[in-house]
């Protein structure tokens, strides 16, 4: 089974979906599960995890409300305010919900480099474990020596890194991002999205090749065992096709194991989102 462990929904607002600029443009319109089955069914694609991608309690319904009626949708990665000191009676109105895997925090967009390790944030992670809620992490490169530390205080808890943490390919950097990645992998409970990579190269001219050094390392920092295939749809459709997306990461695990290559595509996001 193929599952894609990260893509998003959305009806299309300007105001809400801000962050869509005007080189992103071919995305200012709405995606819903209709234009995703068509996809999926165009790519042998047999199911997904709908992540948030707007920070409301709104958007939780909109996606349970949405995973109800498609059944390819087989989690939610939803959104709750982790620094709510009464965070945990959300958490409890969503274990109601069994599609609804765990939760995730726009930390990119965060001023403050080290957003992770706040008091009050750090208490709202400290409750995901009795919920056996999962927590994405979605941060740029200079946040990851806070997301080291941050993992580190719960080594029972569920964590991802969404689009391998954004590296900036387009630039070249490499060497900083690498050396943490190491080091983040070593935590047993840490897993990587193998997804976003497109985006962080250059939009037009991106090549696997220039893409290929750091999935290379992805690879040796988590291990097959703790990777997860992921599209980043429709965001991807800024830099490529969803065709383009898969091939990317179809072939760079061509020569693994077969066990291992049925991990990366689906048994490991069956697994860490119970799905």
């Amino acid at each position: 089974m193929i599952i894609d462990s990260h893509q998003h929904f959305w009806k299309y607002e300007v105001e809400k979906h801000d962050w869509i600029d005007d080189e992103m443009s071919v995305i200012r319109k709405n995606f819903l599960p209709s234009d995703l089955e068509k996809v999926y069914k165009n790519n042998g694609i047999d199911g997904c995890v709908a992540v948030q991608a707007d920070q409301t309690l709104e958007e939780n319904k909109f996606l349970i409300e949405l995973a109800e009626q498609h059944n390819f949708i087989k989690g939610i990665v939803g959104w709750v305010d982790l620094k709510n000191s009464a965070v945990e009676s959300d958490l409890e109105k969503y274990n109601d919900f069994s599609k609804m895997k765990g939760f995730r925090h726009v930390v990119q967009g965060e001023a403050d480099h080290n957003f992770l390790l706040r008091p009050d944030f750090l208490r709202g992670i400290s409750l995901l474990e009795k919920y056996n809620y999962t927590y994405d992490i979605l941060v740029f490169p200079h946040q990851l020596g806070s997301v080291l530390e941050f993992v580190k205080r719960f080594p029972n808890q569920k964590f991802v890194i969404d689009h391998i943490a954004k590296p900036y390919i387009k630039d070249g950097f490499y060497d900083g991002w690498a050396a943490l990645m190491l080091e983040i992998g070593k935590q047993e409970n840490v897993f990587c999205k193998l997804s976003g990579m497109i985006t962080e190269a250059d939009y037009k001219d991106w090549t696997p090749k220039q893409i290929t050094p750091y999935m290379d390392l992805v690879l040796k920092a988590f291990g097959a065992g703790r990777i997860l295939f992921g599209s980043d749809w429709p965001v991807c459709l800024v830099a490529g096709e969803y065709k383009s997306v898969k091939k990317l990461v179809f072939d760079f695990i061509q020569n693994l194991s077969r066990i291992e290559q049925e991990a990366i595509l689906g048994k490991n996001a069956i697994t860490f989102y119970n799905l």
